[in-house]
């Protein structure tokens, strides 16, 4: 296995997904991140691996088209982004609400 700098590594992650859905897959242990588009699936595990100290089966990834956005005559696009769905081990989980 390739030796990551952990300093790079964090900085892969964006950011959570806490949304309906990703919180049904939260009862199967796998979890959901916002990760950035460079990210390769073998350094998205070990940032993940490493950050929050769980095991990682699988890691699979999201790219959706960008969308056309129109403010009057101006026509955009929004931002790309890539999208992380991991699996953790049986037994491993990630806190994402600590406990106030």
């Amino acid at each position: 296995m390739t030796n990551y700098d952990p300093r790079k590594l964090a900085d892969l992650l964006v950011q959570p997904i806490i949304t309906e859905k990703a919180t049904m897959l939260m009862e199967q242990n796998k979890y959901v991140f916002d990760v950035l588009p460079k990210a390769t699936k073998p350094e998205i595990k070990a940032a993940i691996e490493s950050l929050f100290d769980v095991t990682v089966i699988k890691v699979n990834t999201l790219r959706p088209p960008r969308r056309k956005r129109r403010v009057g005559r101006f026509i955009g696009y929004k931002p790309l982004y890539k999208r992380a769905f991991v699996t953790l081990q049986e037994g491993d989980s990630i806190t994402l609400f600590p406990e106030v």
